[in-house]
């Protein structure tokens, strides 16, 4: 396995203050303020669960959950994959309560399996004991690289890697 570096994340340089992305963007001090590493097979990510996010209490809202997988998946695209592109469905799988308790939990997520049109990316949150709290299967539609750059400002897969 690869060295884990942090991935850079170039919306901040393009769209500046107008950033307010609901799972990466710094400037969205409602969202979820995701980072992103990776080893170049998997994308990671560390996020410590804030009562505001609650369903039941205590117990992180299971959209919350979904959109925390489906914002790593879409990094994954992003950095691994080498274009953008948009979810398609997610089939998610909730094994047990993911607990709002300002503990830190890991994401992980791997390319399951690509094609030109269709990346299927399996996703999982672990709680701080390293038990699998809820997995996902996102699967989504790929742009060919030179439209998501043209058509969605997707910046090139080197500007994660800065």
């Amino acid at each position: 396995m690869s060295e884990i570096r942090k991935l850079s994340n170039p919306f901040l340089k393009s769209k500046g203050e107008d950033y307010q992305c609901f799972g990466c963007s710094p400037n969205n001090t409602q969202g979820l303020l995701m980072e992103f590493y990776s080893d170049g097979k998997y994308v990671y990510a560390n996020w410590k669960p804030e009562k505001r996010f609650e369903g039941y209490k205590n117990v992180v809202h299971g959209g919350i959950q979904a959109t925390i997988m489906d914002e790593i998946a879409s990094w994954t695209i992003y950095s691994l994959l080498d274009t953008a592109g948009v979810t398609q469905k997610m089939e998610v799988n909730y094994h047990r309560s993911l607990f709002a308790n300002n503990s830190e939990v890991k994401i992980k997520a791997e390319v399951k399996s690509s094609n030109e049109k269709q990346a299927v990316i399996y996703v999982e949150i672990l709680n701080q004991n390293n038990i699998v709290c809820s997995s996902a299967d996102v699967v989504y539609f790929l742009f060919p690289t030179d439209i998501a750059k043209i058509k969605y400002h997707y910046p090139g897969k080197e500007a994660f890697w800065n």
